[in-house]
């Protein structure tokens, strides 16, 4: 099993944006890293995993470009949404588990979230100790069959 767990890419400052955050999109610098995703993120997928995505505007825009890649679909999810914490937890756990795969996009609090939860449990970080969760960025997580997961951080790409 794997899991993605991507942090949308960079959609400018949240103060300056004058309308409702959740529709705040991509920057010009997001969708160029959203772009740079597609090939950073193929290598650890099969050929059909799943997309989810938080429904706010610059996380779907974030996997667009992969769901073009793949001619696959993205799931709009409110349990990935910024805020969730616990239900984002409880909504990922189980893909720990399956044989499938999973691109999760959602906001840096979500993947802190989502990793001290995992943590908890046994996680092994690499790299070890730390939790970076910079815009653009991801973690896999992968577990064998009872064991602990492990999570290894890609930066963001460009």
């Amino acid at each position: 099993m794997t899991v993605l767990l991507v942090r949308h890419a960079r959609a400018g400052r949240r103060e300056r944006w004058p309308g409702d955050d959740r529709l705040r999109p991509l920057s010009r610098k997001g969708r160029v890293q959203a772009s740079a995703l597609v090939a950073a993120l193929t290598p650890f997928l099969p050929d059909a995993p799943q997309l989810w995505s938080s429904p706010w505007v610059r996380c779907v825009q974030t996997l667009e470009p992969l769901a073009a890649a793949l001619r696959a679909g993205v799931e709009d999810d409110d349990t990935l949404g910024e805020g969730a914490g616990s239900a984002a937890v409880a909504r990922l756990e189980p893909w720990l588990d399956s044989d499938k795969c999973l691109v999760a996009c959602t906001h840096g609090d979500v993947v802190l979230a989502v990793l001290e939860d995992l943590r908890g449990d046994g996680l092994v970080l690499d790299p070890a100790g730390e939790m970076p969760a910079a815009k653009g960025s991801t973690w896999v997580l992968t577990r064998r069959t009872g064991r602990a997961a492990t999570a290894r951080y890609l930066l963001p790409p460009g």
